[in-house]
């Protein structure tokens, strides 16, 4: 998994699977932000079955989809009152990672 970091505390990466799940709490992570709708691509594991094992971790698991193509400012302003809300550190994650980011500098 790669990941970077966009601001202190709060690091994006393309997606995640469980094992990186297991990687990320040891790194202390405590929320994490699904950026992906389900079933995007085949064999994307399915964000209850991370939210299941991220909680399982001890953090918190948001599924918050977008579409690749267009990101409202609606959607702009929900992540960013979301993201507000979650203890740091925080990981954001979508298939490459670039819509993730896309959000998160939007919000800033």
């Amino acid at each position: 998994m790669r990941v970077l970091e966009l601001a202190p505390q709060v690091y994006v990466s393309g997606q995640v699977f469980e094992e990186d799940l297991k990687l990320a709490a040891k790194q202390n992570v405590r929320s994490i932000v699904n950026n992906r709708p389900d079933d995007e691509t085949v064999g994307q594991p399915k964000s209850a079955d991370l939210a299941r094992v991220a909680e399982e971790l001890g953090m918190k698991f948001v599924h918050f989809p977008l579409e690749s193509r267009s990101i409202s400012q609606e959607s702009v302003e929900e992540f960013a009152r979301l993201c507000a809300g979650l203890e740091r550190p925080l990981l954001v994650f979508s298939g490459s990672g670039v819509r993730s980011t896309k959000i998160w500098e939007m919000a800033e």
